[in-house]
């Protein structure tokens, strides 16, 4: 894949992920404006805080693994995998532009082995 390209879909996948940072910050900061609510609405706050916390933090990740695959641009290593260094094919990259292995390899980390 060509470094313009490449650079094209890691900023693309960026702008996302900082957006829904910002959306789940703005929709926490909306709610800390209802102090008058109904006690009973608490537990459906918690649950909610808590599952916001939970989408950040994934969010946070992803965010971590755009800042991976600028450097590997920069590097020349983009579209390389990490574990071994095989290329990973462009359909690939196009559909998920922050992998950092090839499907199989993917495939059996998840699977543990």
């Amino acid at each position: 894949m060509e470094a313009d390209r490449a650079r094209a879909l890691v900023a693309a996948e960026r702008a996302r992920i900082e957006a829904a940072l910002a959306e789940l910050t703005h929709v926490a900061d909306d709610e800390l404006s209802h102090a008058d609510q109904h006690p009973a609405d608490s537990g459906s706050d918690l649950f909610e805080q808590e599952l916001d916390e939970g989408l950040a933090s994934a969010l946070r990740d992803e965010l971590a693994a755009v800042e991976r695959a600028e450097e590997r641009i920069a590097a020349g290593t983009f579209g390389l995998s990490v574990e071994s260094g095989t290329p990973i094919p462009d359909a690939r990259l196009e559909a998920v532009p922050l992998a950092e292995r090839t499907v199989e390899e993917q495939a059996r980390l998840e699977r543990g082995g």
